[in-house]
């Protein structure tokens, strides 16, 4: 029996979600890579108190 690779389905002119999460990983490796270990947790921390995502009930 032949194995045949498979090319992942995407949408047409659909959203990528793997390029953009790659993309997002990119941009805050650069931002990160040029700050110190304080600076990095103060980010995150207002980052953390600006971006909250409350659920909805």
């Amino acid at each position: 029996m032949k194995t045949t690779e498979k090319t992942p389905v995407r949408p047409a002119g659909g959203f990528d979600a793997v390029k953009f999460m790659r993309q997002q990983r990119d941009k805050l490796s650069e931002k990160l890579s040029k700050m110190t270990k304080e600076e990095i947790l103060e980010y995150f921390k207002k980052c953390k108190t600006q971006t909250t995502i409350k659920p909805c009930a």
